[in-house]
């Protein structure tokens, strides 16, 4: 039977969220209705709002999420009720022709939920990136759900939905950090942080942090940076290299995503080094740079899509980490605050006031 329940939702570009009663369906053969207990307030969930993704409004907001599974198709086999997950939306296919040549991190054919929310006049609503989770419950499909350790605090756990495993992951996975290498991250919010962690985790001996707020300079220091750069007063690139035995960093992430930053990236590595971008770009985003540059400098430059993880990989053996003592998920954890703030969390986000806020219930 379907139910009723409350969910924040963006109904038009640039209006303030709502919200509203929504109705989850009974879940199709391979959907799951998960009750949410913890969503973290990301700045993709911001673009939608302002119609920076699409305009397949309205939108159901929250994508960063943990929970309970409550309900399952007849043809689960994934997850059962009760059990404890981390909702993701790189639901591997299995099939596609990133699939079947060994690379499932690209999966091209993401799996989501058969049926669709709506409002309760029959309006579909566009889950964000496939989940929609600042609700009481949600409906994605099965492979949309890790299990991970159910003692973990699920404001906590679902910080690994999106932004803190996109950091970590362009730092581990597409950056390939390893033990002795120097590392710059250019721009310490969420994301930006947890790259410094996921460096620090792989065994660099350099973690250079960027950004133009003292603030987040700080912060950047508990995660594991050794050195910072106030990018409003230094040359980033004159100081990388001072840091780094004036050769540049072996990798650089730039975690903001604009065309000043990546090639402030691509001028701190070292020779042969490599950049990776995580900060996602605007479409109207342009970069014009000598092709010789690029031809003499070498090395790799990566795009890094969720990390290149993959959930159920990578998801649990971050928990353990946690769990360990070694990875301090728990300082992404600004504040935690109820439904109905999450307007107010976007703007203490673009003040920079916050690494997360996390709506719990």
């Amino acid at each position: 039977m379907s139910q009723t329940v409350q969910g924040v939702i963006a109904r038009s570009k640039g209006a303030p969220v709502e919200i509203v009663d929504i109705v989850i369906p009974d879940p199709g053969p391979h959907d799951v209705v998960v009750r949410v207990q913890a969503c973290g307030v990301c700045h993709t969930d911001s673009h939608y709002r302002d119609g920076g993704i699409n305009d397949e409004f309205p939108f159901l907001l929250g994508h960063e999420a943990a929970g309970i599974v409550e309900t399952v198709g007849d043809q689960v086999t994934h997850v059962e009720p009760g059990e404890f997950v981390i909702l993701n939306w790189r639901a591997v296919c299995g099939e596609c022709r990133a699939c079947k040549r060994g690379r499932p991190w690209y999966c091209f054919d993401s799996s989501n939920a058969s049926k669709k929310m709506t409002l309760t006049d029959g309006t579909e609503l566009s889950p964000a990136l496939g989940i929609g989770a600042f609700a009481d419950r949600t409906l994605v499909h099965e492979r949309q759900c890790t299990k991970v350790d159910p003692e973990v605090d699920p404001a906590v756990a679902g910080l690994l939905g999106c932004g803190v495993m996109a950091g970590l992951g362009a730092a581990i996975n597409t950056g390939n950090v390893a033990r002795g290498d120097t590392v710059a991250v250019l721009g310490c919010g969420g994301v930006g942080d947890a790259a410094i962690a996921g460096a620090r985790l792989a065994g660099a001996r350099t973690i250079i942090a960027v950004d133009r707020d003292p603030r987040k300079l700080e912060w950047a220091k508990d995660f594991g940076a050794t050195h910072t750069i106030d990018a409003s007063t230094e040359d980033v690139e004159e100081k990388v290299k001072e840091y780094t035995d004036s050769f540049g960093a072996d990798v650089v992430i730039d975690a903001v995503g604009r065309p000043e930053t990546w090639k402030q990236a691509f001028y701190s590595r070292d020779l042969a080094g490599t950049v990776v971008l995580v900060g996602v770009p605007t479409p109207d985003m342009t970069i014009e740079m000598p092709l010789i540059d690029l031809f003499s400098h070498g090395g790799a430059l990566k795009s890094s899509w969720y990390g290149d993880c993959l959930p159920e990989r990578d998801f649990p053996t971050l928990i353990d980490l946690y769990r360990q003592g070694r990875l301090p998920l728990e300082r992404f954890v600004t504040e935690r605050i109820p439904l109905d703030q999450v307007e107010q969390s976007f703007a203490a986000m673009h003040r920079g006031d916050v690494l997360r806020s996390v709506v719990v219930r």
